[in-house]
């Protein structure tokens, strides 16, 4: 069967105007799994990201620079959407800026968007159900045995709870626990797809410091 290895990006910058952007830590955990990557000697035949600038810049510091598909697909849902439609634009400062309370508010705020609530949302999360799996599909399709894919949390526990037909609320348990550039890996043939492994991350330990979650 073919592999494909899916990588959470680097730790962004929580708090910073541009959270999309890569902090120090990110670019140094990018270095890492890609540096580990190649001494499996593991070579990616297909190099997939999703269009926001931290999977891209995730990518590149691992120091992977081919041609690169771009699949919208793979990217996060939009948080600071939902918060908006939770809260009807009047989002309390303390979901912006402490970490405890931001990831509470995101937990509760990602279940009541999958019971069906949060009309006001720009994305249901029947549509996000669906274009994180045609994304699959497609970095999946016929003519790579090793895919290398950079997305995010959310995605990436979307996928996996859908390979493992788990309730939808496995999604948001999954999420919580990605650490930055985490492996996890699925082996492939057709449309079929196999979790193997999840949230690994054996280029942290020689380097504890490098373990973020966000």
């Amino acid at each position: 069967m073919a592999e494909l290895y899916l990588i959470r990006h680097g730790q962004a910058s929580f708090g910073a105007d541009n959270y999309d952007c890569l902090s120090d830590k990110g670019h140094s955990q990018s270095a890492a799994v890609g540096n580990w990557l190649r001494s499996t000697g593991w070579t990616p035949d297909r190099l997939v990201t999703g269009t926001l600038e931290r999977q891209r810049d995730t990518l590149t510091s691992m120091g992977y620079r081919g041609d690169t598909e771009v699949y919208a697909g793979f990217d996060e849902y939009d948080f600071h959407d939902l918060l908006q439609a939770r809260f009807q634009g009047n989002v309390p400062d303390t979901v912006r800026g402490d970490r405890k309370t931001h990831f509470r508010t995101l937990r509760e705020t990602v279940l009541e968007w999958q019971a069906g609530g949060l009309p006001d949302a720009s994305e249901t999360y029947q549509d996000f159900t669906e274009r994180t799996a045609a994304a699959m599909q497609q970095a999946t399709r016929d003519g790579a045995k090793r895919v290398l894919v950079v997305s995010s949390g959310g995605v990436i526990g979307q996928l996996v709870a859908r390979a493992l037909e788990a309730p939808a609320r496995m999604m948001m348990e999954l999420n919580l626990q990605i650490k930055n550039t985490a492996v996890t890996k699925f082996v492939f043939s057709g449309t079929r797809h196999f979790v193997h492994q999840f949230n690994a991350t054996p280029h942290f330990d020689t380097d504890q410091d490098l373990l973020t979650y966000s």
